[in-house]
């Protein structure tokens, strides 16, 4: 806008942009005035960070607690087994270990290695090593340089005895040209050694003497070399005769013989996974005669007592960040850390906790295997306590620790189990003549569960849910069955409750406040959003208003400086 400053008979136009600002010309703090207005608009969004602040604190306790319960419900998995299968052999009693003892003049754990599967019956064999098995190795002639050229020109084939190929395939041909030295005949030969099954090496033998070495890959199979155009190369080489007989056999090959129980077996190979199902023997040395090696195949002590270890110290570690929520300030109130201070959540877990570590099976409870707690209700392990009940009554901790079912048949099997099995369960199954599975009742009811060829599977959505049987038998029969949930067994359903990552009570927590904080998140910037718009109108509004206050002080400047000049 314009205004008109009257001074003196020169009269002068001048332009000027207004601001909401303080001026000399006024008292007015327009900017203070447009602050106070903004924060006042901004307010509910203060209100909304605050909760989305205790929101984010909470979201980090309950990541946290679903961790330490994640890492207990793993320590529970490797006792109980992480399938819910009674028929799989994963959990820590099934794990075999194989424990030898020398007799006579034989270590050993020099001369044998022996490995178990998980669930292998316990026994005792006694084991002789006769024979090893062997390799197949052979030498050509002596030359004074490794490096040189050979002149050689030819192929050759190289296979084990009793080399097997699929239609079509044959024995793998080498090619030798006549620029190609002892050291480049023997890395060609490489190549092909997996296909081949023979390895080949030049021996140093002195500074002047050099000689082709090969090697069968494989123990009990010999070496088959056949030339099959050019120079005859094994014959050219002095690896073979010209009856084709190797002319100089470092190594023979020969299968490896030993004696379990007195019954001798002869294999072709030092490990030998085929005489005992679910055991290998993977043999190093000779015993001499009169000695053996007693192989004790039982239940593996030391893995048994480090889940138990480790489960102590996943408790103990969730534990101790419990007691952080507990902690109460100097003023009495929660302390700054005690995020879930009174949480009905976490204190509704730490209770079920609590009640699967006081169970009792056959009078037996936790103080069985030398547990108890101490002051702070923190686990603690009798290790003396804890190595004589593994070694003297390792049923009763197995009893005490798993989930167990008893059944008046051997044709049902358990294939699954729920987090809530009943006490007992009584099936009436009938068959047809020709031994199918035809209707299965549960005390006289039907629609409890379905039949799937030898599967007898709970229904969906009833209290059978989740569990599954299998029926080997061939006639019509009932079967009662009682269950027992063991200490880790009711243990780790609790913890699975929370802690379960797909739909456990703490992600259902976390993503409830994750999808709160998303909205208060929105509705945050809209505030924002409507709090700078109203600063902008503001802004522009109180400069109006300076504008006219200006132009009234410079009608006024004017008005006086015309009566001024009457005087």
């Amino acid at each position: 806008m314009s205004v008109t400053d009257t001074t003196s008979t020169t009269v002068t136009t001048t332009e000027t942009v207004y601001t909401a600002t303080a001026n000399a010309n006024s008292d007015i703090d327009w900017d203070a005035l447009i602050e106070a207005a903004v924060l006042e608009k901004e307010l509910p969004a203060d209100t909304i960070e605050i909760k989305m602040l205790e929101n984010e604190a909470e979201i980090a306790a309950y990541e946290e607690m679903q961790s330490l319960l994640q890492d207990m419900e793993d320590a529970l998995d490797t006792i109980r087994g992480t399938t819910n299968s009674l028929t799989e052999s994963d959990d820590i009693f099934s794990v075999r270990e194989a424990y030898l003892t020398g007799y006579g003049d034989v270590t050993a754990e020099s001369a044998v290695v022996v490995t178990a599967d998980d669930g292998v019956d316990v026994a005792t064999y006694q084991l002789e090593i006769l024979q090893l098995a062997t390799s197949q190795k052979v030498a050509g002639d002596i030359y004074a340089d490794s490096t040189a050229e050979l002149g050689l020109s030819g192929s050759f084939t190289l296979e084990l005895d009793g080399a097997e190929y699929e239609d079509g395939e044959s024995a793998s041909e080498i090619s030798i040209t006549e620029d190609m030295s002892l050291d480049e005949i023997a890395e060609e030969i490489n190549l092909l050694s997996d296909t081949t099954g023979v390895s080949a090496s030049v021996i140093q033998v002195s500074d002047t003497e050099f000689q082709l070495v090969l090697s069968a890959t494989e123990t009990g199979q010999d070496i088959v070399l056949s030339s099959t155009s050019g120079d005859d190369i094994g014959q050219s080489l002095g690896v073979t005769e010209a009856s084709g007989a190797f002319t100089s056999e470092l190594q023979s090959s020969q299968d490896a013989i030993i004696s379990v129980d007195g019954i001798q077996v002869t294999r072709d190979s030092n490990v030998i996974d085929d005489v005992v199902d679910g055991l290998t023997f993977s043999i190093y040395q000779e015993t001499s005669d009169d000695d053996y090696i007693s192989v004790e195949v039982a239940q593996s002590l030391t893995t048994i007592q480090d889940a138990i270890y480790t489960l102590v110290d996943t408790y103990n570690a969730y534990r101790e960040w419990a007691l952080t929520q507990q902690e109460v300030s100097s003023s009495g109130g929660a302390s700054d850390d005690a995020v879930l201070f009174g949480d009905s959540t976490m204190r509704l877990a730490n209770s079920g906790i609590a009640s699967s570590l006081a169970t009792i099976i056959d009078n037996e409870g936790m103080s069985l295997i030398g547990l108890s707690y101490d002051s702070s209700n923190y686990l603690e392990v009798d290790d003396d306590t804890l190595s004589d009940a593994l070694l003297t009554d390792l049923d009763a901790i197995e009893d005490l620790l798993l989930f167990n079912m008893e059944t008046s048949s051997n044709d049902l099997a358990l294939l699954a189990r729920s987090d809530s099995m009943p006490d007992e369960l009584s099936l009436d199954i009938e068959v047809d003549d020709e031994g199918s599975v035809t209707s299965v009742l549960v005390d006289g009811a039907a629609g409890l569960f379905e039949v799937s060829g030898t599967r007898i599977v709970g229904v969906e959505g009833s209290i059978y849910d989740g569990i599954s049987f299998v029926f080997t038998g061939t006639e019509s029969q009932t079967v009662d069955m009682t269950f027992t949930s063991g200490l880790a067994e009711n243990l780790y359903n609790v913890v699975n409750q929370y802690a379960d990552e797909d739909d456990g009570v703490l992600t259902e927590i976390i993503t409830t406040l994750s999808d709160q904080n998303t909205d208060y998140e929105e509705e945050y910037d809209s505030i924002i959003s409507d709090a700078d718009d109203y600063r902008d109108y503001l802004t522009e509004l109180y400069a109006s208003y300076q504008a006219e206050i200006e132009a009234a002080q410079a009608d006024i400047e004017y008005l006086e400086a015309l009566l001024s000049s009457g005087d």
